[in-house]
């Protein structure tokens, strides 16, 4: 009986880990590239620049906001792949969707960076989290379903991921709210999120989050 093509295509983990690799790293290389220094004939005294600094600062929040959303998606879609035994054709076109939400990450950045205090600037980078989070949750689903996870991948593991999804995603809700109320502050808020993450300490209740 003979196969078809879609039967062989997309097996290999490992292409999906490089080119995962590069954009994330393009993202990130990207996101920096929206910092730009002040204009040389506008400065003529130190106060001048310090002035012009500061009145860009704004941008210090949307840029370690996105840093720390691409390091925790990146460490996410890493756990995922290093558990999975092989690939297929539908789980690579899901990663695929996965990292084309990645590379709108810098449009909603810019977009909050620019307009910092607006709502809906605000929600629109909301929303880019959620696809992430959304994403990332139906790859490992579609793994777990197809079968195409190691055979010695830990068995707490997938309740471990979705857990982690779904209390990540609860919190960055919250954020949101905080945010419609008030931009700066649900911002603070999601970045203390992401820290949490990040940093991952040891303390009862945050290492389990």
């Amino acid at each position: 009986m003979k196969r078809a093509y879609n039967s062989f295509a997309g097996g290999d983990v490992g292409r999906i880990e490089a080119l995962s690799d590069g954009i994330f790293a393009f993202a990130a290389t990207v996101l920096v590239l929206d910092f730009r220094t002040p204009e040389p004939a506008d400065i003529h005294s130190e106060a001048e620049l310090l002035r012009a600094l500061a009145a860009s600062s704004h941008r210090l929040l949307p840029w370690l906001l996105s840093l720390l959303t691409l390091g925790i998606f990146w460490v996410a879609q890493q756990t995922q792949l290093s558990q999975l035994a092989r690939s297929n054709r539908d789980l690579t076109w899901l990663h695929l969707t996965f990292l084309a939400i990645i590379t709108v990450l810098p449009f909603t950045t810019r977009l909050l960076a620019d307009f910092f205090t607006y709502r809906t600037a605000f929600l629109i980078y909301w929303l880019n989290i959620v696809l992430l989070g959304a994403a990332v949750y139906v790859t490992w689903v579609f793994a777990e379903r197809a079968k195409l996870l190691r055979d010695d991948a830990p068995a707490e593991l997938s309740n471990a991921f979705r857990r982690r999804i779904i209390i990540a995603q609860t919190l960055y809700a919250v954020g949101a709210l905080v945010g419609v109320i008030n931009v700066p502050l649900g911002l603070a808020l999601i970045i203390l999120v992401q820290l949490n993450y990040a940093v991952a300490p040891r303390l009862p209740i945050l290492w389990r989050l």
